[in-house]
């Protein structure tokens, strides 16, 4: 699937995110599927950060790069979550009270009380992300993250409309990933640190 064209063929994506969700595992998904939403999206990097808001343990597991050259955020670990998290970062906090996918045009000149441009340069270095909540029953399983770099960018119609389809789909695989990958080693291993 070289060179998608979002616009051209969005219901094909729609088609094809929803057969790969609903026919392989969380894993083989999220690894096939990031490749294919980073061209769609025409973006830098995609990870996915996925946790248990349960344990408030979390880790990056999946990470797409267009490029070599852009930083890789990926921690096969799982981690507990910094407890002054969502007060450092306003997405996280977003996130946590399961507000809507937010789509970032520009860090730098972003509204401080929606992105702390800080924080994200410090930890992400990216331009412009959009910040797509994967949430269940109330609580918040993952994050969803493509980002620019170097320029801000204008999220399209059909970038959003993708996006909030990816949402859907991912949810229940998020879910899913999470209940399989946590077991009581996991939770003592993280507890004890």
């Amino acid at each position: 699937m070289q060179n998608i064209s979002i616009e051209s063929n969005i219901k094909y994506l729609e088609r094809y995110i929803a057969y790969t969700a609903q026919n392989f595992d969380p894993e083989r998904a999220f690894d096939h599927l990031l490749p294919v939403l980073g061209e769609a999206l025409q973006c830098d990097r995609i990870f996915l950060y996925l946790r248990s808001p349960h344990y408030r343990i979390g880790r990056v597991p999946f990470c797409w790069r267009s490029r070599n050259d852009v930083p890789e955020i990926y921690n096969a670990m799982w981690n507990v979550e910094p407890p002054k998290l969502a007060h450092q970062d306003p997405l996280f906090a977003a996130a946590l009270k399961t507000e809507p996918t937010q789509f970032i045009e520009n860090v730098e000149t972003a509204d401080p009380s929606v992105v702390n441009s800080h924080f994200e340069a410090r930890n992400f270095g990216h331009r412009a992300l959009i910040h797509a909540h994967l949430c269940h029953n109330g609580k918040l399983w993952g994050i969803f993250q493509p980002c620019v770099f170097h320029t801000p960018r204008r999220w399209s119609p059909s970038d959003r409309l993708l996006v909030h389809q990816v949402v859907y789909w991912f949810t229940p695989l998020a879910v899913k990933y999470v209940n399989q990958s946590i077991n009581q080693d996991v939770l003592e291993a993280v507890h004890d640190r």
